[in-house]
C-alpha cells in the first residue's frame, strides 16, 4: 500500500491547530504541524513547522473566522510535496447523547450535530462550519469526526448521572466529559506501561482532570458542557447553582448573558481582572488579583486530584499535560505541594527542568509531564477508520 497523507484539524476558541501526517501500514507519522492563532484578533499568526522543527513559514494574518482559516491552510498545503490527501480528521468537542463514537462524517451525522448544538454552543457550531469549509476546499476527501466525549462513554452511572430527576437523565442531561482525545494520546504514549490507577490533568485555557482505572475513564471533572469542573482561563468551572439563580434574580440578562458571563468573563480572567493567560498572571508579580487567581486555580486542581485518589482507591501515576500542565513548573509545584499526605512528592530540580518524570524518589506516586498530542490521536483514528471502511485501499 502506498503512503497516504492525513490532515488532522483541532479547533480552539480563537485558534486552529493542524497536523499533516503520513500513513502506511499500521504506522502514522508526523510530517508537518502548525496553527492559525489569534483568529478574529489584531495579533493573528499563521505558522507551520516540519517534523524536525524547521520553520516552513511563520507570518501575520488577519483571518476573522475559524472557517476562513481552512482556506489559508489549504493554500499552504497545496504548496508542499506530499502524497494525495486521503482523509481529514476533525476534533469535535461534543456530539450530544447520540454521537459518542469516532465515525465518518455523513449528511446524517451533520444533522445530528446540528441537533446537538445546545450541548456545546461555543464549540459545535464552530465544528460544523469547519467541516463544511473543509468539504469545500478538499472536495472528495473522506472526513471523520473524532469526539472528545468518546473516551468517557465508560463512565459508570454513578459518575455520569447528575443529581436531577430521572426525566433529565433520559433526555441526555448527564456528565459527558471532555479532553478525551488528550487522554487517549497519553495512553497511546504509555503503551504497555499503563498503570492500574492514574489521573490525567489536562491544564490549559480549558482544563479538566480524568480518573482512569485499568485504561478506561471512570470519572472526570467536566460535566454536561466544557464549562464545568475546575477553574479555567475564562470559564468558571463548577458553581453552586444557587449562584446562577441569584445572579438572574438580581442582575437579569437572560440565558445569553449568563452564558457570556460563565464562558467568557469568569475563571482566571474574572478573578484576576488581568488576563486569562497564566503566563501573564505570573508576569503581574504582586498584583493581588493575579496571585489570587493562581492560588484558586491550583487549589481547585489539587482538590480534584485528591477526590479522584479516593475514587480510584489510591494512585500510581499522575500526568500533567496541556499548555499549563506541560510548561508551568510553579503551578505544578503549587498543585502537588498539598498532596504529600496522599503520596505525591515532586523533585524540585526535575520539575523546574520540565523533565519527563518529576516525582521524587521518595514519592509513592509517579508524576510525569507528557506532551498533548491530540492531532496525532486524530490522525491515528482517521487512519484506522479509513482502513476499516476500505477507503484506504
Amino acid at each position: 500500500m502506498a503512503e497516504l497523507a492525513l490532515l488532522a484539524l483541532n479547533s480552539g476558541s480563537s485558534s486552529l491547530k493542524f497536523g499533516l501526517f503520513l500513513a502506511e501500514g499500521g504506522e502514522v507519522r508526523l510530517a508537518y504541524r502548525g496553527a492559525v492563532e489569534g483568529i478574529g484578533t489584531a495579533a493573528g499568526r499563521l505558522w507551520m513547522r516540519a517534523a524536525d522543527g524547521k520553520d516552513v513559514f511563520d507570518h501575520e494574518h488577519d483571518i476573522s473566522k475559524q472557517a476562513d482559516a481552512i482556506e489559508a491552510i489549504a493554500g499552504k498545503l497545496h504548496e508542499l510535496p506530499f502524497p494525495a490527501l486521503a482523509g481529514i480528521g476533525h476534533r469535535v468537542v461534543h456530539g450530544g447523547p447520540h454521537l459518542q463514537e469516532h465515525q465518518r462524517i455523513t449528511p446524517e451525522l451533520l444533522e445530528q450535530l446540528e441537533a446537538a448544538k445546545n450541548f456545546a454552543p461555543l464549540h459545535v457550531p464552530v465544528a460544523l462550519r469547519l467541516i463544511r469549509a473543509a468539504q469545500e476546499y478538499f472536495p472528495g476527501v473522506a472526513e471523520f469526526a473524532c469526539f472528545d466525549t468518546a473516551f468517557h462513554r465508560t463512565l459508570p452511572e454513578a459518575a455520569a448521572r447528575l443529581p436531577l430527576p430521572e426525566r433529565f437523565w433520559q433526555a441526555g442531561v448527564r456528565r459527558y466529559g471532555f479532553h478525551g482525545l488528550s487522554c487517549e494520546a497519553v495512553l497511546h504514549t504509555l503503551g504497555g506501561d499503563v498503570p492500574r490507577r492514574m489521573i490525567v490533568a489536562h491544564l490549559g485555557n480549558g482544563a479538566s482532570l480524568t480518573a482512569i482505572a485499568g485504561g478506561v475513564s471512570v470519572d472526570t471533572t467536566m460535566g454536561l458542557t466544557p464549562t464545568g469542573g475546575v477553574i479555567m482561563g475564562t470559564r468558571s468551572g463548577d458553581l453552586d447553582p444557587g449562584v446562577l439563580l441569584h445572579i438572574e434574580r438580581t442582575a437579569g440578562g437572560g440565558v445569553d448573558e449568563m452564558e457570556k458571563l460563565l464562558d467568557k468573563q469568569s475563571g482566571l480572567l474574572g478573578i484576576s481582572g488581568v488576563s486569562s493567560d497564566m503566563r501573564k498572571l505570573h508576569e503581574a508579580g504582586d498584583n493581588p488579583g493575579a496571585k489570587l487567581a493562581i492560588e484558586m486555580f491550583c487549589r481547585s486542581v489539587r482538590k480534584a486530584i485528591a477526590g479522584f485518589i479516593a475514587v480510584l482507591d489510591g494512585l500510581d501515576l499522575l500526568v500533567f499535560t496541556g499548555g499549563i500542565g506541560e510548561h508551568d513548573a510553579v503551578v505544578r509545584e503549587k498543585i502537588c505541594g498539598g498532596l504529600g499526605a496522599l503520596g505525591v512528592v515532586l523533585d524540585a530540580s526535575s520539575n523546574a527542568g520540565h523533565l519527563s518524570t518529576i516525582s521524587a524518589a521518595s514519592s509513592g506516586v509517579r508524576v510525569r509531564i507528557m506532551a498533548t498530542e491530540e492531532e496525532a490521536q486524530i490522525a491515528r483514528h482517521t487512519w484506522r477508520m479509513l482502513r476499516d471502511s476500505g477507503a484506504a485501499s
